[in-house]
């Protein structure tokens, strides 16, 4: 691996006021002043103030009726608003020259691939919040539910341009994002004494992200990627849209097939959308069991919806190495054979006339040339057993001799044991060739790694 440092200052000044009334009602007010060295001067200053109050009505109410209402054992509401700055990536506002690989033994410079921009701006997120946190009956039961919007404006994003500059990418801020949704944790104890304990806990939360504006254009292409997709940023769309050529439909939603070749009808237009990366939410519920000094707990994680794209899958299905390539058709024979053989597949699909498909064809050649991009996008949805943990408190009398020792704890883990539910075929839906801006795209995916450990803990 190639490794480098890059140093980056920021001056900051910050003031944080905190107000309480009676033990049931706050407020808590910051600012804050940032100058960044990776920011022109003249832009790398930014302000950002946030103020979030608090409501303690459990005991307010106490103290209002003169009952104790133990049923009730906590209770907050609490609303929030903030502006957060953020400055640029290290040597985002200069174009500089880099010492590559020499020729000959003579040194050369080149420029950067990315055309930097001494007008950036800082990013500045604006966002308002508000929660609900109960617990009853002493802490059995409770919920925390939390409603977010969030406007990001003047992200810093790199975007293609014409190579003919001399970089294939420029810095700019772009335009306005919109993130909004909710976040729910909850636990219950259905069962617990001093023997024996069971708790649960639950999290669950939904993001809904829009792309507002972008400066003077429609799209930004985050990434041009083999397979003729791209991932975008679209105006009116969510942060993430994965792009490429699609089939052709009617009005029912029938692929459409071409009378003249037997194969379904593909646009010539790259610019469909089929797939977005964003999931329709995630979530995860946690059991843990307790008998005596012994306690084992396993954890499920959950991911509903999104889509990724995966180009192993596209060669896959292109050269027919999968298994789906060799199969019986609808008479019983061979699909790789030829049509005056018995082979081939009529596919699924209505004629420009309405009418049901019936036309034969070779499967080699719908292998490589008929299917549409589209057909690789995946649900990138899982269920997951991600952790199982089993931890053993040594009970102090038998170490009653070492008086330093206040407690041992012994516990083996497990992390990535088993990929319960899955819809992307021969990989884990998680693994992508990239991260940040890059989603929703797998290609030469790995195995899934599992992860075994033993921990011992000492307490003085």
């Amino acid at each position: 691996p190639s490794e480098s440092y890059v140093g980056k200052q920021i001056n900051g000044v910050y003031t944080n006021l905190n107000f309480g009334y009676k033990n049931f009602l706050y407020i808590d007010m910051t600012g804050r002043n940032d100058v960044s060295s990776t920011l022109s001067k003249g832009n790398n200053s930014y302000f950002y103030p946030s103020v979030s109050g608090s409501y303690l009505f459990a005991d307010h109410l106490r103290k209002l009726s003169g009952k104790s209402m133990k049923w009730m054992t906590y209770s907050k509401f609490r609303a929030n608003l903030a502006q957060v700055g953020s400055d640029a990536p290290y040597g985002a506002t200069k174009n500089y020259y880099s010492a590559v690989t020499s020729f000959n033994g003579n040194a050369i410079y080149s420029v950067q691939g990315i055309m930097n921009n001494s007008n950036l701006q800082p990013e500045k997120t604006k966002s308002r919040e508000i929660g609900l946190e109960m617990s009853f009956f002493n802490n059995r039961i409770g919920f925390d539910v939390n409603n977010y919007h969030a406007l990001t404006v003047n992200q810093i994003i790199p975007v293609d341009i014409s190579r003919a500059t001399g970089y294939s990418q420029k810095y700019i801020n772009a335009g306005a994002i919109l993130n909004r949704g909710i976040e729910l944790t909850m636990f219950v104890s259905p069962i617990k004494n001093k023997k024996f304990s069971w708790d649960i806990n639950l999290n669950w939360s939904r993001n809904r992200n829009k792309v507002m504006e972008l400066p003077d254009i429609d799209n930004i292409t985050l990434a041009s990627l083999q397979g003729g997709v791209s991932i975008n940023a679209s105006v009116g769309e969510a942060y993430g849209t994965i792009k490429g050529k699609d089939y052709i439909y009617d009005d029912k939603g029938n692929r459409m097939i071409d009378t003249n070749t037997g194969y379904w009808m593909v646009t010539s237009s790259s610019n469909n959308i089929i797939g977005n990366i964003n999931p329709k939410w995630i979530g995860g519920i946690r059991n843990s069991f307790r008998y005596k000094s012994c306690t084992f707990g396993f954890l499920i994680d959950v991911k509903k919806g999104g889509s990724v794209f995966s180009l192993d899958q596209f060669y896959g299905a292109q050269t027919g190495i999968y298994e789906t390539s060799a199969f019986k058709n609808d008479l019983g024979n061979d699909v790789r054979a030829d049509v005056s053989e018995g082979g081939g597949v009529i596919l699924d699909g209505v004629k420009p006339d309405g009418s049901k498909n019936d036309i034969r064809v070779n499967y080699d050649y719908f292998l490589g040339n008929a299917k549409a991009p589209s057909d690789f996008v995946y649900n990138a949805g899982y269920v997951k057993l991600r952790e199982v943990t089993f931890n053993y408190a040594v009970p102090q009398k038998y170490f009653t001799k070492f008086k330093t020792i206040k407690g041992i704890d012994i516990s083996i883990y497990g992390r990535n044991l088993w990929i319960i539910k899955k819809y992307v075929p021969y990989s884990d839906p998680e693994d992508g060739m990239s991260s940040g801006n890059i989603q929703g795209y797998q290609t030469g995916a790995y195995p899934n790694t599992k992860l075994y450990g033993a921990n011992v803990k000492f307490n003085f």
